[in-house]
């Protein structure tokens, strides 16, 4: 699976308590696979098994327009200084997780998105 600069790479859905509901129904309905990161989030593998295109979070609730949509960069800190040019709000600064580091963004009319980079 490869990453390419500045496109949608990773949607994130929120599920709350559901999660072992929600991820059955995916399972079942879709034939999806899942990597565990412990109770609170699933990744969603790739379909064939390599690499992830996504994930389910316990954090929040799920609700209508709830994904967070992910794009991949080869330069964190230089799209960080892009957005905030061109009229988007970072909304929670870069931060370290198990897979790099993921900062989030609102467009100007309001869309919350998330970038992250593999370092």
């Amino acid at each position: 699976m490869t990453n390419i600069h500045h496109t949608i790479d990773y949607v994130e859905l929120n599920v709350g308590a559901t999660m072992a509901e929600t991820r059955a129904f995916y399972e079942q309905a879709f034939g999806w696979q899942f990597k565990d990161y412990g109770p609170e989030y699933a990744g969603i593998l790739w379909s064939d098994g390599e690499g992830e295109v996504g994930g389910l979070s316990a954090a929040k609730a799920g609700s209508r327009g709830g994904p967070l949509v992910l794009l991949f960069s080869d330069d964190l800190d230089a799209t960080v200084e892009k957005v905030r040019a061109g009229g988007g709000e970072v909304v929670v600064d870069p931060y370290e997780f198990p897979g790099g580091r993921r900062f989030h963004f609102t467009d100007p009319a309001g869309n919350e998105l998330g970038v992250w980079a593999s370092r």
